[in-house]
C-alpha cells in the first residue's frame, strides 16, 4: 500500500447535484478527514499516557537535577543559616528575589517538591505495566526456535556423530542452570537467560521511588535544627533552644526526648606549614570532646564528636558542622556594676576566620548599648585593608569595635544576634565629639567609654562549635533504597540477555546437522565464543564444520 491518493470509479449523478458524473475521478484527500473530538475521558487518558512516558520520566529526572542547582550555588538556610544572612545582608536587591522563589532552601520549596511528586507519579505509572509485562514474560516458555538460524546475530553449523537427541541434550547441558530451556522436541531447543538485566531495570526504578518516599517522609515526620554551643555551654533537646529549627508538619516539639549535651572542649588545628600536607590556613581537623545525658535521670556518657562522625541520640543524629571563636566580654556600666559578661559568638566570614558579631547590652543605663564589630583572630592592620585576620588559629587575636546607643529592639522586632538594628539607635562619638568611637582590644585588656557609659573588657577567647541536630524516621529506608539503586544499576551493567537455538537434524548417513544461532538485546562480545562452546558440546569430541561460520545480520 501506497501514501498515494485512492481513486475508485465513480458514481454517476446529474449535473449541478453534487454527485461526480462518469468519468470523473473521486479522490480523497487526507486534510479533509475529521478526526474525533477527545471528551473529558480522552483528555484524561491522554494526559496520564503522556505523564507515564519514559520520555517524561526522563524529562522530569533533568529537571530535578536542574533544579537541584541553586542548592549548591547558594548557600541554604537549613545547613548553615549565618551564610545566608550574610548573602541576604550583602546582596539587599538580588537577595530578597531569590529567597522569595525558594533557592535558599531549595529542597524544601514548593516547586521542587512538584517536580519530584510528577517524577513519582510519573516513575509509578512506568514501572506497574512494566512489572506486569516481566512477570508474564518470566512465566511464559522460551520462543520457538526460528525457520531461518542462519540470519541470526551468530551462528554456526556443525556435524556431529551424535544422533539429534544425543546432541540437543549435550547442548542444553553446556548451557548450564543460568538458561531457562525449552524443548519442544527432541530435535530443537530454545534458550534464553538474562532476565535478571530487567528485573535490576524495574528495581532500580523501585528504588528511585523509594528514595522519593524516603524523602517525603523525613520532611513530614522528621526535623533538624542548628545551634551554636560554646566551650563550656550546654544545650537541651528543646525547640526554643535551638537558633534555627524546622520541623515538618506531623512533628510535635513538645515531644521531643529531652536529651542534653555539654560541650567539655573544642580541638582545632590549622595547617602552619606552607608546602605542608594541604593548601596554609586549612583546617586539618575539628574534635569535640562532649558529655551527653540521654534523658533526664540518666548517667552522663563521654562521647567525641567528629566531622563526618556523628553521634546518635534519643532517635537524633547529631553533626559537627563547623567552629568559630566567641570572645568572652564584660561590660560595666558607670557605677562599676557588670551588665554583660559572656562568651559571644561571632561568625566567620573568610578562611582567616575574620569574625563579625554584636555585642547587645539591653541593661545599660540609661540607655542601651549595642557594640558590633569584628573578632581577629591573628589580628593585622593594614593600609588597604584595614583590620585584618592573616591566620585562622587564634595566635594574635584582638577586637575592632564600634558602639551605638538607644533602642535594640524598636517596637519589640525581632532581629539577628548577630547584628544591630541601628534604627532608634545613634553611633557614640570618641571624647574629641567628632570622630566615630573605635575600640581596639586585646584579651585581659579594658577600655573607658565616654561620657561616663562605663567600660568594655576582653578577658579571653573561647570557642564555639556548630552542631546540626536532625531526625529523620526514613533515613534508613532511604539509605537502603539508594543501596538497591546502585546493585540493580551494577545488574543492568552486568548481565547480558541471551537467547540460544539449536537445532538438530538427522543425515542419511548417520549422525546429524546441528545449527547453533544466539541473538542478544545489547552489545555481547561473548555471544560468538558462547555459540562455538554449544556447538563444540553437541558436536562431541570432534566436531567437523559443515557451513559458515560467523555474524549475519
Amino acid at each position: 500500500m501506497t501514501g498515494d491518493p485512492v481513486t475508485r470509479e465513480p458514481e454517476t449523478g446529474a449535473p449541478g447535484s453534487g454527485v461526480p458524473t462518469s468519468g470523473d475521478p473521486v479522490t480523497h484527500d487526507p486534510a479533509a478527514v475529521t478526526l474525533p473530538k477527545l471528551g473529558p475521558v480522552g483528555w484524561v487518558r491522554w494526559a496520564w499516557r503522556q505523564l507515564t512516558s519514559m520520555r517524561t520520566a526522563l524529562f522530569l529526572l533533568l529537571l530535578l537535577a536542574i533544579g537541584a542547582l541553586p542548592g549548591s550555588i547558594w548557600p541554604q538556610r537549613s545547613i548553615n543559616p549565618a551564610r545566608t544572612t550574610a548573602y541576604l545582608e550583602d546582596h539587599p536587591r538580588l537577595g530578597p528575589w531569590l529567597d522569595r522563589l525558594g533557592f535558599f532552601e531549595v529542597y524544601a520549596s514548593p516547586w521542587f517538591s512538584a517536580i519530584y511528586l510528577l517524577l513519582f507519579v510519573s516513575l509509578l505509572g512506568c514501572v506497574l505495566p512494566r512489572m506486569r509485562v516481566h512477570w508474564k514474560a518470566l512465566r511464559n516458555p522460551p520462543p520457538r526456535v526460528p525457520a531461518r538460524l542462519e540470519r541470526l546475530e551468530r551462528h554456526t553449523a556443525i556435524e556431529s556423530a551424535a544422533s539429534p537427541q544425543e546432541a540437543i541434550a549435550a547442548a542444553r547441558a553446556a548451557l548450564g542452570r543460568r538458561y531457562r530451556v525449552a524443548t519442544p522436541d527432541q530435535t530443537s531447543l530454545s534458550a534464553e537467560t538474562g532476565y535478571a538485566r530487567e528485573s535490576g531495570n524495574l528495581l532500580f526504578h523501585l528504588a528511585l521511588l523509594g528514595i522519593i518516599v524516603g524523602v517525603a517522609v523525613g520532611h513530614i515526620w522528621g526535623w533538624k535544627g542548628d545551634v551554636i554551643v560554646p566551650v563550656g555551654g550546654g544545650f537541651a533537646n528543646t525547640a526554643l533552644r535551638y537558633d534555627t529549627i524546622q520541623y515538618g508538619p506531623r512533628v510535635d516539639p513538645a515531644a521531643f526526648q529531652p536529651f542534653a549535651l555539654h560541650l567539655d572542649s573544642l580541638d582545632v588545628s590549622f595547617e602552619d606549614r606552607v608546602g605542608g600536607k594541604g593548601q596554609f590556613g586549612q583546617p586539618r581537623h575539628f574534635t569535640a570532646h562532649v558529655t551527653t545525658t540521654a534523658r533526664p535521670g540518666a548517667s552522663p556518657e563521654e562521647q567525641v564528636l567528629e566531622v563526618n562522625h556523628p553521634i546518635e541520640m534519643g532517635g537524633a543524629t547529631v553533626f559537627l558542622l563547623g567552629n568559630g571563636y566567641a570572645p568572652v566580654i564584660t561590660v560595666r556600666d558607670g557605677s562599676g556594676k557588670v551588665v554583660y559578661s559572656q562568651a559571644t559568638p561571632f561568625l566567620a566570614q573568610d578562611n582567616n576566620y575574620k569574625s563579625s558579631g554584636a555585642v547587645k547590652v539591653p541593661g545599660a543605663q540609661p540607655k542601651e548599648l549595642g557594640f558590633f564589630g569584628n573578632f581577629l583572630p591573628t589580628a593585622v592592620i593594614t593600609d588597604d585593608e584595614g583590620p585584618i585576620s592573616i591566620f585562622p588559629d587564634a595566635r594574635e587575636p584582638a577586637l575592632a569595635l564600634g558602639l551605638y546607643e538607644g533602642r535594640l529592639t524598636p517596637d519589640g522586632e525581632a532581629n539577628s544576634v548577630y547584628t544591630l538594628n541601628i534604627k532608634e539607635m545613634t553611633q557614640v562619638k570618641a571624647e574629641n565629639g567628632k570622630d566615630v568611637l573605635r575600640l581596639w582590644l586585646v584579651p585581659g585588656q579594658t577600655v573607658k567609654l565616654p561620657g561616663e557609659r562605663g567600660s568594655i573588657t576582653f578577658e579571653r577567647v573561647e570557642r564555639w562549635a556548630g552542631l546540626s541536630i536532625r531526625h529523620d524516621p526514613a533515613r534508613y529506608f532511604t539509605l537502603g533504597s539508594g543501596v538497591l539503586a546502585l546493585g540493580a544499576l551494577i545488574a543492568q551493567l552486568l548481565v547480558k540477555r541471551r537467547r540460544v537455538f539449536v537445532r538438530a537434524v538427522a543425515l542419511p548417513a548417520g549422525g546429524s546437522r546441528v545449527q547453533v544461532a544466539a541473538i542478544s538485546k545489547s552489545d555481547d562480545d561473548g555471544l560468538a565464543d558462547l555459540v562455538e562452546r554449544v556447538a563444540a558440546a553437541a558436536g562431541g569430541p570432534e566436531p567437523a564444520p559443515a557451513g559458515v561460520r560467523g555474524s549475519s545480520r
